[in-house]
């Protein structure tokens, strides 16, 4: 297949935006006379004017040939097929041999096939991700369409969808993932096979499968990403007990979570913890059972009852999902979730906790706390005061590991009068 070339005036990728290790093993790498290019994601990002996250690099050279060439900053991974790891202090940057073979099936039958720039590109998945670029002489390679299709706005497979995703059914979350994020137009052969192929997807890594999930909950497109997942039948088969709510009448409550969490991902400095993103998908369905099975009836349940609660639908949720949840996960969002009802108590009466506030997840359950405030933002003033709680508490702590008593000094003994109720952390 000849190749397309773009030269710089055709496009105006900004070395600026590139970072400067990656160029600097690429002009390594050439310099010691191999091939090397950017490919993949961060070519599609720079071409759409996106601050790309990952800047893979694919080369000519051997796995032992990198090493060689880098030594002590290289490390080795993988066993079917080497990746090498070129480290600048905690930064990695990832490259890779050029591979052959028409399919993933053929790296299990034999290790490590080398091949050509032409061979590697059509083992990747859409056309978008199919592109090299060349810094050093500011040229984009296209072997497979994925130029036009960039500047089309259009998905769409290399080589025959079907097949593709019956080699690996990951690919149609990835398809769905690029559309959240990009709003790029899925064309009708790839949609069509796509919902031909669906029910291929529980023949998948359980492990792969979440960690896709994870990261549209981290990439601020999480309620796009999910609506589309429900269209196509794919969340059904991945986490039937949320698809179940999300059909009824309370299903939009959900999206009103996701669209927060989106939010706050594309607007903070640091992405949200994984536990509080799982959360923000079984808050709403908690708050509907509470209320079906407790407040509808002129009941207030306990802070135990809501605790028993809590962990049912976390058991049922994990239980009922494709994908394996580790089981310290499933614990932080049982207490997340559960806090919540003591941060803002169903009687409305609000007591200092002490105790809660020192554990040390309770950051997490604040954070929540101040999605759920934007959701609903007469929970602002409740959200507030346990912050400034929470500040003090974490203040006194500071104070008191700057100046810690002499190992000599007395330990004072314990006087009933200096109790103080008001402070005491209630189990209720």
């Amino acid at each position: 297949m000849q190749a397309k070339i773009f030269h710089a005036t055709d496009h105006d990728i900004d070395h600026t935006h590139i970072d400067k290790d990656a160029l600097n093993v690429i002009h390594r790498l050439k310099e010691a006379g191999f091939q090397a290019y950017l490919v993949g994601g961060g070519v599609r990002d720079l071409l759409i004017k996106r601050t790309p996250k990952d800047f893979d690099i694919s080369t000519s050279a051997r796995p032992e040939q990198i090493k060689q060439l880098f030594g002590r900053h290289c490390i080795l991974i993988g066993r079917r097929f080497r990746l090498a790891h070129v480290r600048y202090g905690h930064k990695i940057i990832e490259v890779a041999t050029f591979r052959s073979g028409e399919n993933d099936s053929d790296l299990i039958i034999q290790d490590n096939v080398w091949g050509s720039p032409e061979e590697d590109v059509m083992r990747r998945d859409f056309t978008i991700n199919g592109l090299f670029y060349d810094p050093s002489n500011h040229t984009v390679i296209d072997y497979v369409g994925g130029w036009d299709d960039i500047h089309h706005k259009v998905l769409r497979t290399i080589g025959d969808p079907r097949t593709r995703f019956k080699q690996d059914p990951v690919r149609m979350i990835r398809l769905l993932k690029f559309q959240a994020r990009y709003d790029f137009e899925i064309i009708p052969e790839v949609k069509k096979a796509l919902l031909d192929c669906r029910e291929d997807l529980i023949k998948s890594s359980p492990a792969r499968i979440l960690e896709e999930i994870f990261k549209m909950l981290e990439s601020g497109y999480s309620s796009a990403f999910f609506h589309l997942m429900m269209k196509a039948g794919l969340l059904e088969l991945i986490f039937p007990c949320i698809t179940h709510f999300m059909d009824g009448p309370y299903g939009k409550e959900i999206y009103h979570y996701l669209s927060h969490a989106d939010q706050m991902n594309l607007y903070s400095r640091k992405t949200l913890d994984r536990s509080i993103l799982t959360c923000s998908l079984l808050y709403p369905i908690l708050e509907r059972e509470i209320r079906k099975q407790y407040l509808d009836k002129a009941l207030t349940p306990h802070i135990g009852e809501i605790m028993m609660l809590t962990s049912s639908l976390i058991k049922g949720f994990v239980t009922s999902s494709f994908s394996h949840f580790p089981r310290r996960h499933s614990v932080t969002m049982s207490f997340i979730l559960s806090t919540q009802y003591r941060l803002t108590p169903l009687t409305g009466k609000r007591h200092p906790r002490p105790k809660l506030i020192r554990n040390k997840e309770f950051e997490l359950a604040l954070i929540f706390l101040k999605m759920r405030a934007q959701v609903n933002p007469e929970l602002q003033v409740a959200y507030d005061y346990w912050r400034e709680q929470y500040k003090s508490t974490q203040k006194f702590h500071h104070t008191e590991n700057r100046h810690p008593p002499s190992k000599a000094a007395p330990r004072p003994r314990f006087n009933p009068d200096d109790r103080n109720d008001e402070f005491e952390d209630d189990e209720e």
